[in-house]
């Protein structure tokens, strides 16, 4: 129980690698590689604003999608991983800007059906096995594709161009499916099986909705860090240097978060650890603005790294213990949320900075978004207990 069976390493490694594939590189290599795409190809800050918004309009529709998923997820799943991988190489073939906002939109679309099903898939097995605990290091596979991607863009844009960095990266991602495939080849899934619908089936009912909501903002105030972390530092002058390590810090530091934040909640109750993950990130969001020195930058990539994988892992393994045969319902539901504050979050981000022409103008209406969504929490939290506790008492004074 305490431990893990070969089986069960592979079967947990093979999600890892479809994470790497579909957050770390699919979705977030597009962060390192902006900046040289703006020099070379001439786009505006707003025009990648518009390409990150595309992907994340796509990654809603997936992650939407996928709750309705209930048979055959894993001829699914991988008929969309082999989709995503496509739109990754096409990228590196191509110069024109409708085209690639069509292939950001896939690489989304893909994207939130890979994240949804895969996280569905693992936390039932490992939760069929008395294995729950180790859910956490699925998701080290975005922070590992963080870092793959963070380390990778640099060395390959340092002697080709950006197209071949696409390529290289697409390359790489089919060689982490065939692997999947391999470790997969003798696991089976059972379909799941649609829960009928009554008052305690129903998701949008007392904490749930507040974590929802929270986690939704959350989606809209990271994402302009983590779309446009690497092109504010190089566009400073004097930060230039550490603009793609900045990205590896990132990487590096969401590796081990999902198990080390995990592993909190074994202490501490879920919404307190949340909580500090809440107030570390405001923190990093917002040190840029208050301090352009190398170090500060650094720390807010790692903390940006470190409690936005910590914030997933936590909201997502909270949200299937509330609803535990509802592990796709509740899954589809947050990251539905998330996708739609991601898709708001460049817009909005590239609007102030054209307005205040400022990059600390996104900063700080991040940094303020992701305090709301703290406040959300915590209110929803007090409240839904309080009526929790409200309506056990009419139970206990109701005359029998």
């Amino acid at each position: 129980m305490y431990s893990l069976r070969r089986q069960h390493i592979g079967v947990l490694s093979g999600g890892i690698l479809l994470l790497v594939v579909a957050m770390g590189i699919s979705r977030f290599a597009f962060t390192p590689i902006l900046p040289f795409m703006r020099i070379e190809e001439g786009l505006t800050f707003k025009e990648g604003g518009y390409l990150a918004s595309s992907n994340y309009i796509g990654y809603f529709v997936g992650a939407l999608g996928a709750g309705f998923i209930y048979r055959k997820k894993k001829n699914f799943l991988l008929i969309n991983v082999v989709l995503n991988i496509c739109s990754i190489f096409i990228m590196g073939l191509t110069h024109s800007f409708i085209l690639w906002g069509m292939l950001r939109f896939i690489a989304g679309a893909t994207s939130g059906f890979i994240f949804v099903l895969t996280s569905s898939i693992i936390m039932d097995y490992l939760a069929t096995h008395y294995k729950t605990r180790f859910s956490g290091f699925l998701f080290s596979g975005i922070g590992l594709g963080i870092t793959i991607s963070g380390l990778l863009v640099p060395m390959i844009e340092g002697v080709f161009e950006w197209e071949t960095t696409w390529l290289g990266l697409g390359i790489l991602s089919a060689l982490f499916l065939v692997i999947t495939l391999i470790l997969w080849r003798n696991i089976s899934i059972k379909d799941g099986v649609k829960v009928e619908k009554s008052n305690d089936t129903k998701i949008l009912q007392g904490f749930m909705p507040w974590l929802i909501l929270a986690y939704g903002l959350e989606g809209l105030g990271y994402i302009i860090t983590g779309t446009f972390l690497v092109d504010i530092i190089y566009n400073i002058e004097s930060l230039r240097a550490f603009a793609s390590f900045s990205w590896v810090i990132a990487g590096i530091a969401a590796a081990p978060a999902a198990p080390l934040w995990m592993l909190l909640i074994s202490k501490y109750t879920t919404v307190k650890v949340l909580s500090l993950a809440y107030i570390l990130q405001i923190i990093g969001i917002l040190l840029p603005v208050l301090t352009q020195t190398t170090w500060s930058v650094l720390l807010s990539a790692f903390l940006f790294g470190f409690t936005f994988v910590g914030i997933v892992s936590l909201s997502t393994a909270y949200a299937r213990e509330l609803f535990p045969k509802q592990s796709g319902v509740v899954v589809s539901a947050l990251t539905t949320s998330y996708a739609l504050g991601q898709i708001l979050g460049p817009i909005l981000a590239s609007w102030t900075e054209f307005y205040f022409k400022s990059f600390k103008a996104p900063l700080t209406f991040a940094g303020s978004i992701v305090t709301f969504a703290l406040a959300i929490l915590l209110v929803g939290k007090w409240y839904s207990e309080r009526k929790e506790i409200t309506k056990s008492i009419e139970v206990f004074h109701t005359p029998k």
